[in-house]
């Protein structure tokens, strides 16, 4: 099938976009998803400016480089989120916290994923990537008693805040993929079909693939891909290994990533626990012939030396399905 296989940014987001694009092309990747946070993809001029625009595909022109879809996790992951606190502040831009107040901070959030939509279509790509927050995942072990009916006000509460934003989405004729994961309103299976069931399933709401996600929650990444096919708009190949010994926990103690008695980790995509062949099989009954984005996390190895070889794996285990049945040829006709 040769889907395209790009390099998510955002754990680049430290070097300026020039250096990244510049080993992005000398590695042999097809592409960059550009995350919106360092100077990789700034809304703000984005929409200022179109020369930032025409700047940011010259670059990628340059290099040999395309873009399938940008990405602006950490704002909305503050549209929804409660509480708003410090932890927020580290992850948004000075224009977005303001003072702070939880609410100011969640509707400013809210307007830059309206902007955000726009700016990827002066941009020129079709898929926005990110998180939307969560009111409830705080509620996630039930003491004290927590009832549905405070569980159904989270998803309300999404769908208020969403549904305003997806329809900007669906003005401008972009996708919005959530990625499903601990933290959001959908992180497994059930929980994605009732985030779909609040916003109505808006025809611009879907998700990004993330395998690495299901995996330490012990579930089969296929069955999402099975389950969520035509709401599939993008991909990330991320990698999780579970590596609970009967002293530690899945709920990994409040350590670090990289910590060796955590009872999951990150890890470099083909060194854990997925498995790639099933989950490219899944893709191609998906009809899946989007970019396979690298989103590259492994606290235990130089990332500069982990990307290529995620790439080269990638490669490896991206086959075409085929187009006749093996044993037709034993037919004497």
């Amino acid at each position: 099938m040769s889907r395209p296989v790009t390099l998510f940014t955002g754990q680049w987001a430290d070097l300026p976009l020039e250096t990244l694009a510049k080993k992005a092309s000398e590695w042999g990747f097809d592409g960059l998803e550009l995350a919106c946070w360092g100077d990789h993809f700034e809304v703000e001029k984005a929409l200022e400016k179109d020369s930032y625009v025409r700047s940011k595909q010259d670059l990628l022109k340059k290099y040999g480089l395309s873009c399938f879809a940008i990405s602006n996790h950490l704002v909305g992951q503050c549209v929804c989120d409660d509480p708003i606190d410090n932890r927020h502040k580290t992850i948004l831009p000075p224009r977005i916290w303001g003072d702070g107040e939880p609410e100011g901070v969640r509707q400013r959030s809210a307007e830059e994923m309206k902007n955000t939509v726009r700016a990827a279509k002066r941009f020129g790509v079709k898929v926005v990537n990110g998180f939307t927050g969560s009111s409830v995942w705080g509620k996630l072990y039930f003491f004290p008693p927590t009832s549905q009916a405070d569980i159904d006000k989270g998803y309300k509460d999404f769908a208020s805040r969403w549904n305003p934003i997806l329809d900007v989405f669906k003005t401008e004729g972009v996708k919005f993929a959530l990625e499903v994961h601990p933290t959001e309103l959908a992180y497994d299976i059930i929980t994605t079909h009732r985030a779909l069931e609040a916003v109505s399933h808006h025809p611009n709401f879907g998700f990004n693939f993330d395998p690495s996600h299901f995996v330490h929650q012990f579930i089969n990444p296929v069955f999402f891909i099975d389950e969520f096919a035509e709401r599939i708009f993008h991909v990330h190949v991320k990698d999780s290994r579970v590596q609970l010994n009967g002293r530690n926990s899945i709920l990994s103690s409040h350590l670090d990533f990289g910590d060796h008695r955590r009872g999951w980790d990150f890890v470099s995509p083909g060194r854990g626990d997925a498995k790639w062949d099933q989950i490219i099989r899944a893709l191609n009954r998906a009809n899946y012939q989007g970019p396979l984005s690298i989103e590259w996390e492994d606290s235990g190895m130089n990332r500069e030396w982990g990307a290529p070889e995620a790439l080269a794996l990638v490669r490896k285990q991206d086959f075409t399905p085929s187009s006749v049945a093996f044993d037709a040829a034993f037919s004497s006709r």
